[in-house]
């Protein structure tokens, strides 16, 4: 077919280059801001006159049919909430008004960048969503698991996740950020540069839904029966610590099971041992606004909780899954304007567009206006008001009338009085010039970024400097990797020093001094530890020590961890040891520990199984708690483990080793308990892991 075919003509006529052209509407109208969104003031709120903000934020919102455009993939359960400390002299909010009141929820975890058939595991922030269906109506809390964003107005958020998203000519790379496009926008963006600390950061790889923090990003509003406002940022912290993956092993999960994160979810509910949160909030009054060495509203700064401490006012138990995953999973639909009396928003310009953005994705992804007539969506509070028809329409009318006011029905629906708890919108002043203008408030990029990062731990800097090595290492335009580091010079020198070197660049000038400040409370150093729902994966074969092992077994069920048998067939080992699980079928990246029995028959099968040692040395690696007793540490010695103490005799523990060579019964017990205590403590960074085999 030649270039003037007419067919050929046809195809290709739509096809546009930007290059060398000037940004415009849909309408061809040349725009010359498009950083941020039309305002009263610098700090007043959106106008909804601002059509290229409109334009904008919905030509976005309708990109993806129907899938969501982000957080597409997840998992979500029911629950209760339980008021635990009354919040009345701040909220009239009724579920936050009385203890002990419960609530019933909904909850949807969820990756962002990613596609629905993408992995649980990747780097990427976790959504933690939650619907409370109180008797006022639903109240919808839209967070994350990081308390920060990328942006700080939302008129640039098609601009990030379309930089996040994978490279438009080939859709690649799929549930990563580990490309030109994101770090070419951050680069460029310097108020990105706390939320990629975090990014960058463990908390992007969350060993389970159940381990991982919420937040609710926002500096939202509560007002109290007087109308007085307080400000308020939410916190969801998971009863079983905060706790995380590492790198090597999130990349092996998602080939050995892409489904980790809600599989685990799901067996945990189903076991009746579903995820337990206490709800805190940092409050400030209104007369504290601008006490802070930053902006409330601004999205890329959160209130340290040495200056703001953290009141834990409910708890939340999730225990029943759906029953139908589209019907319910995928068919929720949260909006972070859905609030009930109490509870407001500021003028946080984030959060504004997001109250604009959520409720316009809705319509289109679920095909009209009636959505919230879902079951999963449908509130518990009787509804009665004059809309009517639409797609998806379940509601047969009945009333004659369908307009207000009227006296064929009474008036009826009729509006509440004064004193009755209707939602009345916080009483502030509003003023300013129409300007599209950051304030200048908002200007510091830098400061919380190396608070951050003064705030982790040896071993958790050490992580941070590994993304970013191997996120910047996948990069491919150079200008793009030696920007990036120029950045991190701003945050912290050796930190910019020690990523030039891994990408083989000289190390950046010092931009600015490291203030020196921290906040231990952002470190995952030190969490509340339970072996509680730890999985552990027990090696044996024909001929184990089911004496030795039994033990201990029963030992870490009354603790509450989840023991799983693995063995080179299925069926049934010596001693009435039945195996869960074909050793092959599994990987040691999908359990919390390693477990090795006894018996010398057994281990020689285990020795010359590759499969056997290759669990012992990878959950090593990872830093996992490792064991064995009996003949089972022969295993141990021959995987092998680095610079560790193994026993010869009597019961050693070492960096999350632990081992018993001679076992009887007094020793079993404390085998047992230092065992469970490995377990609790999750991962073992204090031990020498680079020479170990991958």
């Amino acid at each position: 077919m030649s270039d003037g075919d007419p067919k050929l003509q046809d195809l290709n006529r739509d096809r546009v280059g930007h290059e060398g052209k000037r940004l415009t509407t849909d309408q061809g109208v040349s725009v010359e801001h498009t950083d941020d969104a039309l305002t009263a003031g610098d700090r007043g709120p959106t106008l909804i006159e601002d059509f290229h903000f409109r334009e904008k934020l919905t030509r976005f919102d309708h990109e993806r049919i129907p899938e969501r455009v982000v957080h597409a993939r997840g998992a979500g359960a029911y629950g209760t909430f339980t008021c635990t400390e009354s919040l009345a002299d701040v909220t009239r909010a009724d579920f936050l008004s009385e203890a002990g009141r419960q609530t019933p929820v909904f909850v949807r975890f969820s990756t962002v960048a990613g596609s629905r058939g993408s992995a649980d595991t990747v780097r990427d922030v976790r959504g933690f969503a939650t619907k409370f269906y109180t008797r006022e109506g639903n109240y919808d809390l839209v967070g994350n698991n990081m308390p920060v964003f990328f942006i700080q107005d939302g008129i640039k958020f098609p601009d990030f996740v379309h930089a996040v998203k994978p490279e438009p000519q080939n859709e690649i790379p799929q549930a990563s950020s580990a490309h030109d496009t994101l770090w070419d926008f951050v680069s460029l963006q310097p108020e990105t540069t706390h939320m990629i600390m975090w990014l960058m950061s463990d908390r992007a790889l969350p060993r389970s839904y159940r381990t991982m923090q919420g937040f609710g990003v926002h500096t939202f509003r509560f007002i109290n029966a007087e109308g007085r406002g307080t400000f308020v940022k939410f916190h969801w912290r998971p009863m079983l610590g905060t706790h995380s993956l590492v790198w090597d092993e999130v990349q092996k999960i998602a080939g050995a099971d892409p489904d980790f994160n809600r599989r685990d979810l799901w067996e945990a509910i189903e076991a009746g041992s579903g995820p337990e949160y206490e709800l805190g909030v940092q409050l400030v009054p209104e007369d504290r606004e601008h006490d802070f060495d930053f902006d409330l509203l601004d999205a890329t700064k959160i209130i340290p909780e040495e200056d703001v401490p953290l009141r834990v006012v409910g708890r939340m138990v999730l225990d029943r899954n759906p029953d139908n995953f589209f019907a319910e999973t995928e068919q929720v639909a949260f909006h972070t304007a859905n609030v009930v009396p109490g509870i407001d928003f500021t003028n946080d310009p984030l959060l504004q567009a997001r109250n604009f953005s959520y409720l316009d994705t809705q319509l289109i992804r679920l095909g009209g206006p009636n959505f919230a007539q879902l079951p999963v969506n449908r509130p518990l509070a009787e509804v009665h008001h004059h809309q009517r028809d639409g797609y998806g329409q379940h509601r047969i009318d009945v009333s004659p009338v369908s307009y207000h006011p009227n006296s064929i029905a009474g008036g009826c629906p009729a509006l509440a009085s004064f004193d009755e708890a209707a939602f009345r919108h916080y009483t502030e002043r509003v003023d300013g010039a129409k300007i599209r203008k950051r304030s200048e408030s908002f200007k510091d990029h830098y400061s919380q970024a190396t608070l951050f990062w003064n705030s982790m731990s040896d071993w958790e800097k050490q992580h941070i400097v590994d993304a970013f090595r191997f996120e910047l290492g996948k990069v491919q335009r150079p200008h793009i990797r030696e920007r990036v580091v120029q950045n991190l010079a701003h945050v912290d020198h050796e930190l910019a020093s020690q990523v030039a070197g891994g990408l083989g660049l000289p190390a950046p000038p010092a931009a600015t001094s490291n203030h020196g400040r921290s906040s231990p409370a952002l470190s995952q150093d030190r969490q509340p530890q339970s072996a509680a729902t730890r999985k552990v994966a027990v090696l044996a074969a024909d001929g184990v020590d089911a004496g030795s092992l039994r033990p201990v077994l029963d030992s870490l069920h009354r603790l509450g961890a989840v023991c799983e048998v693995l063995a080179p067939h299925g069926g049934e080992l010596d001693g009435g040891i039945e195996v869960d699980r074909p050793m092959l079928t599994m990987a040691s990246v999908l359990y919390d520990a390693v477990l090795v029995g006894g018996g010398a028959e057994s281990v020689r099968s285990l020795l010359n199984n590759g499969a056997a040692l290759r669990y012992v040395a990878e959950a090593f690696k990872h830093a996992k708690p490792v064991a064995a007793v009996g003949e089972g540490v022969e295993l141990l010695r021959e995987a092998p483990l680095n610079d560790v103490r193994i026993s010869e005799d009597g019961l050693v523990v070492d960096a999350g080793v632990v081992t018993l060579a001679s076992p009887g019964e007094n020793g079993l017990d404390a085998f047992s308990d230092s065992l469970a205590a490995a377990i609790s403590g999750h991962r073992h960074f204090d031990r020498r892991l680079e020479l170990v085999p991958a």
